[in-house]
């Protein structure tokens, strides 16, 4: 399985996935590999909005549908758009392989890519 992520400054990488792992850990832990990182404060506790990300089109009606608490955490996040998630709330499965995504503007972290 594989996601494909995106930055709004133009950068892009298809990282692989596995079942049942939240999106944001799957950025998180290739980012150093793919240059794209995400802040994700909390670690995965849906506690803040540092994971949210712009879910493409195509996807959004393939996701569970957010929870209370989730929409809760967006309501601190900056430029929140009608296709926005937090990251740590979509877990990997076959249904989501190929999922895009694109890291929002306040919650990309610049990592440096490792030497290939």
């Amino acid at each position: 399985m594989q996601i494909h992520v995106n930055t709004t400054d133009g950068r892009s990488a298809t990282l692989d996935a596995l079942p049942g792992f939240r999106v944001m850990e799957i950025i998180r832990d290739w980012s150093s590999e793919s240059g794209i990182g995400i802040k994700a404060e909390c670690g995965g506790a849906c506690a803040c909005a540092t994971c949210h990300v712009y879910v493409a089109p195509e996807w959004t009606a393939k996701l569970p549908d957010m929870l209370e608490e989730e929409e809760d955490r967006l309501d601190e996040a900056f430029d929140v758009e009608a296709n926005s998630r937090l990251s740590c709330q979509l877990l990997m499965s076959e249904e989501l392989d190929g999922l895009t995504v694109t890291v929002a503007p306040d919650a990309v972290l610049i990592v440096e890519r490792e030497a290939a």
